[in-house]
């Protein structure tokens, strides 16, 4: 259907690099949302301010901005550090690390809102009952505002998950061997842009479809009420 002139290997490459760079990316982003939440409903005044100014700056900046941000700053602070230590040569930051830390930053400042009301969701009698059953904070925390939390919280992380899955495509700009990048290096080469990047389309579109899939699994696990519901329905309609 498409010649792609041997850039076909190459693209898998790079496609597979973009599906490491957003699972890390997620997995960092999940942890800054949690913490985030955590800390603007803490009561602790540092700690909300500290989280209101991270997700206020982070909300405010283009991502673009924020991955040049993240690589070029890092690089510079850590060739300062690297002179400050008398280490005079020249220090590169791996541009995945820096591509996973602005992907995440980003993720997590828009997740810690959703985890937030999520939480804030939750009844507080819930909070008042476990305390009356002599449960402690963390393990109230753990078996019933978590799994509770999850369920509100699942269609807002499926949104940012795939936003997050197609901003992966800016780090291509520092350099870094993903899909968009390969496909650029394969435009420019061949001169036939519609080509591959109308691969490049399908190939996120490919992977944006698979994800659409797993959270729907995941928010149908997170659900008993409606496995319990199919249940009835299915064991109704044997009967039938």
């Amino acid at each position: 259907m498409f010649d792609l002139h041997g850039y076909g290997p190459i693209l898998l490459k790079g496609t597979w690099l973009t599906i490491q760079l957003g699972a890390t990316s997620l997995l960092f982003g999940l942890l800054f949302g949690l913490m985030g939440a955590g800390a603007k409903l803490s009561g602790i005044w540092p700690l909300q301010r500290l989280a209101d100014i991270y997700t206020t700056v982070v909300r405010g900046v283009p991502e673009l901005l924020m991955v040049f941000f993240v690589y070029f700053g890092g690089e510079a602070l850590l060739q300062l550090i690297a002179n400050q230590m008398g280490y005079t040569d020249r220090t590169d930051l791996s541009r995945f690390w820096a591509g996973v830390t602005a992907l995440s930053l980003m993720f997590g400042a828009y997740a810690t809102e959703v985890f937030r009301m999520a939480i804030q969701d939750i009844p507080k009698g819930q909070w008042e009952s476990a305390q009356s059953l002599g449960m402690r904070p963390v393990q109230t925390i753990r078996r019933i505002i978590l799994p509770q939390m999850w369920l509100v919280a699942l269609p807002g992380l499926g949104n940012l998950t795939l936003v997050l899955l197609k901003d992966t495509a800016l780090v291509s700009l520092i350099g870094l061997q993903d899909l968009m990048y390969y496909a650029t290096r394969a435009v420019q080469s061949t001169q036939q842009p519609f080509t591959f990047y109308i691969v490049a389309a399908l190939i996120y579109l490919a992977l944006t479809t698979v994800i659409t899939l797993l959270l729907t699994h995941f928010e149908w696990r997170a659900n008993p009420a409606a496995r319990y519901a199919k249940s009835m329905t299915k064991h109704k309609g044997g009967q039938a």
